[in-house]
């Protein structure tokens, strides 16, 4: 008979219990958690409330932020659009004030134009009684002449009313002085600040160019001429010809001359003294001056500092400037007339009775 197993009690008993303890481990852990894992208490119905108007407000928050983002980009659009409107209205400012500049020179150009063509007109009006003036006193072998009166004299001087307009060498002085726009001072006054083009239009210098361009037509073909205009200095009417003579037969130069002495505006004073002082820069001298003056001189040879001269200290600058004419040229002198100056026709009727030369005052439609 086989022997029977032996049974271990001890292994048993030692599994069983440790799994009692680990079973009961487990236990205590399920207990311990159970005991300290409390349940959330219901809050009240008032922090829920709360909670509810801090959503909202969060929410109003989160809107205004939005509109405020939405403001300020408004804003910026608006203030770029203000900047470019400032940009394009200083443009347009500027376009209209250059506007403005071309319409204003553009009427100035206008003007000038009119009063060029004005005036062009009236040189072409002057041109053609100077054409008719220079054809009917064109030498006429067989002819006499419509002179109205003629004498022979030495070197074939011619006479018209006591006037020499004859001779080989004819030098004619003009005075272009401002007192030659008016016959009274105070019209002498207004005359001087007007412009270049209507003190030329003075009916008083209008007259003294037209009675030289009457003695350029009587001269002798054969002769020769230069003519000067003075104020407070004296200059030639033909540029350049400073100290020459010029050949009377040439009708090109005579026109050249007058017409300088047309577009002249008087101005300044008169100085008797620059006047003559021409003759001696002429070689040979003149045998014939012809004088167009108005009234006794203002300055001398020196000029004078004070504003105004009294007719006694005129005398005397007329005095000093006669003291440089040379003996044995006769000098005629053609006096127009000048308010407040009684002593210029005594003085200049001596010069002409001096030298042997003619005076003449001309009437107002002379020649």
């Amino acid at each position: 008979m086989a022997r029977r197993r032996k049974l271990d009690v001890f292994g048993l008993s030692f599994l069983d219990a440790m799994t009692c303890g680990f079973g009961a481990v487990v236990l205590f852990f399920m207990v311990i958690q159970g005991a300290t894992d409390d349940p959330i208490p219901p809050q009240p119905e008032s922090s829920v409330h709360q909670r509810s108007e801090v959503d909202l407000l969060e929410e109003e928050v989160l809107d205004s932020h939005e509109q405020w983002v939405e403001l300020r980009n408004a804003r910026q659009a608006v203030e770029r659009r203000r900047v470019e409107a400032q940009g394009l209205s200083r443009r347009l400012i500027e376009t209209l004030q250059e506007i403005q500049r071309e319409l204003a020179t553009h009427e100035q150009q206008s003007l000038a134009k009119t009063e060029h063509l004005n005036q062009l007109q009236t040189d072409l009006r002057n041109l053609e009684q100077d054409t008719k003036r220079l054809s009917a006193s064109l030498p006429d072998e067989q002819a006499p002449g419509d002179r109205t009166r003629a004498f022979v004299g030495d070197g074939d001087r011619q006479y018209l009313t006591g006037l020499k307009v004859g001779g080989e060498r004819i030098l004619i002085l003009v005075d272009s002085s401002a007192s030659m726009l008016a016959d009274t001072l105070v019209n002498v006054i207004v005359r001087r600040n007007l412009s270049e083009s209507k003190r030329r239009r003075s009916p008083k210098w209008r007259q003294a160019v037209a009675t030289v361009d009457w003695l350029v037509t009587q001269m002798p073909a054969q002769s020769h001429f230069q003519l000067y205009r003075f104020a407070e200095t004296a200059r030639p009417m033909v540029a350049g010809s400073h100290g020459k003579w010029l050949d009377t037969g040439d009708r090109k130069v005579l026109e050249e001359a007058v017409t300088a002495l047309r577009r002249t505006a008087p101005a300044g004073g008169t100085n008797l003294h620059q006047a003559l002082a021409t003759i001696h820069a002429l070689k040979p001298r003149p045998d014939n001056v012809i004088l167009l003056v108005d009234g006794l001189p203002t300055q001398g040879r020196k000029p004078s500092k004070k504003g105004t001269i009294t007719g006694k200290a005129r005398l005397k600058l007329f005095g000093e400037a006669l003291e440089q004419l040379p003996r044995g040229i006769p000098v005629n002198v053609i006096l127009f007339p000048m308010e407040g100056d009684p002593m210029a026709a005594s003085a200049y009727w001596h010069l002409a009775l001096r030298a042997r030369g003619s005076f003449l005052a001309p009437a107002e439609d002379w020649p």
